[in-house]
C-alpha cells in the first residue's frame, strides 16, 4: 500500500494540535494536584467528553463494528454490556471517589484499609489492565503509522510510544484531558459521517439496511445466539463487561479532575449519552459493512 499524502497531512496536523495542547498544559502545571488531577478545575462537560474519549477507541470503533458485521445482532452484546456499567459508575462510584479528594484509586482504598498490601494489590491490578490495553492500542497504532508512512513496524511503535509519553510526562492530566476531548470529537464526528454515508445508500432508513442484511444472510442475522448461545455464558460475559467498566483505573482517575461530586455525576451522565450514541453508530456501520462489503472480504 502506497503512503497517502492526504492521510499523512491530517496525521501531522492533529499531532501538531495535540503537542501544542501539551505545551500549553505544561506551562499551567505547577503542583502535584494539577499534574495528577488537573487541579480539580475540569468542568463536567469537559470531563464527560474526556471520559468518552478515554473509552471510545479504535478497538471499540473497529472491533464492535466488525463483530456486528460478522455476528449480526449478537455483536451488540459487547457495546450494551459496557454501556450498562456506566449507571453503576454514576450511582455507586463517582460521588464517593470524588468526596475523598485523592489522586488515584489506590489512595482512596488505602484511606480505609492497610496501606501497603492495598497499594500493592491496586498497582498489580492497574498494571495488568493497562498492559492489555497498551498492547492492543500499540499494535493498532503501530500498524496505522506503518501504513501511513511506509516505515518499519518497530519504528512505528517507538514513534507512537514517544508521542504518548510526551503527552503524559510534560502535560500531565490537563494535557491528557484535552487530548482525549479532541479524540472524542474526532471519533464521534468521523463515525457519524460514515454512518450517514451508509444510510444514504438505503434512503436514510435503517429498516431498509436491516432488510438488505436479511435478504443477503437470512433472518438469523437479526436474531441472538451467534456470539453467545449459552444463557450462563451471556450472564457471565454481561457481569464481566458491566463490572469491568466500573473498575477501569484510567476511568476512575477522571473523577478527581472535577471540582465536586455533583460535577462528577454530571460528567458520567454526559459520557454515557455520548458513548451510547457512538455504539448505536457502530451498529449501523457493522450492518452496513456486512451488506456493502460482505463477509468474505471482511
Amino acid at each position: 500500500m502506497q503512503p497517502s499524502g492526504t492521510a499523512i497531512g491530517f496525521f501531522l496536523f492533529f499531532i501538531s494540535v495535540t503537542l501544542s495542547i501539551t505545551y500549553w498544559a505544561a506551562r499551567k502545571t505547577r503542583t502535584a494536584s494539577e499534574f495528577f488531577a488537573a487541579g480539580g478545575n475540569v468542568t463536567a462537560a469537559q470531563n464527560g467528553l474526556a471520559l468518552a474519549g478515554d473509552y471510545m477507541s479504535a478497538a471499540s470503533f473497529l472491533g464492535i463494528a466488525g463483530m456486528v458485521s460478522l455476528s449480526g445482532f449478537d455483536g451488540l452484546i459487547y457495546s450494551v454490556g459496557w454501556l450498562v456499567g456506566w449507571p453503576i459508575i454514576t450511582f455507586l462510584v463517582a460521588e464517593p471517589l470524588r468526596n475523598l479528594g485523592k489522586y488515584t484509586f489506590a489512595d482512596v482504598v488505602a484511606y480505609r484499609l492497610q496501606q501497603r498490601p492495598v497499594r500493592i494489590a491496586a498497582a498489580c491490578g492497574t498494571l495488568t489492565v493497562i498492559c492489555f490495553y497498551l498492547i492492543a492500542q500499540m499494535v493498532g497504532a503501530g500498524d496505522l503509522i506503518r501504513l501511513l508512512f511506509g516505515i518499519p513496524y518497530e519504528y512505528s511503535i517507538v514513534l507512537v510510544g514517544g508521542v504518548m509519553l510526551i503527552y503524559v510526562l510534560f502535560g500531565g492530566m490537563i494535557a491528557t484531558t484535552w487530548v482525549q476531548i479532541v479524540k472524542a470529537v474526532l471519533l464521534l464526528c468521523g463515525a457519524t459521517m460514515l454512518a450517514l454515508m451508509v444510510l444514504w445508500r438505503f434512503h436514510m432508513n435503517p429498516v431498509e439496511l436491516f432488510r438488505a442484511a436479511v435478504d443477503r444472510y437470512g433472518a438469523a442475522v437479526l436474531s441472538p445466539g451467534k456470539q453467545v448461545a449459552n444463557p450462563l455464558d451471556a450472564v457471565s460475559l454481561g457481569l464481566a463487561l458491566m463490572l469491568g467498566t466500573a473498575g477501569l483505573p484510567h476511568i476512575l482517575m477522571r473523577f478527581y479532575t472535577v471540582p465536586d461530586a455533583r460535577a462528577a455525576r454530571t460528567s458520567v451522565f454526559y459520557a454515557t449519552g455520548l458513548i451510547g450514541f457512538f455504539y448505536l453508530v457502530t451498529f449501523v456501520l457493522g450492518f452496513g459493512s456486512a451488506v456493502l462489503v460482505g463477509h468474505d472480504a471482511i
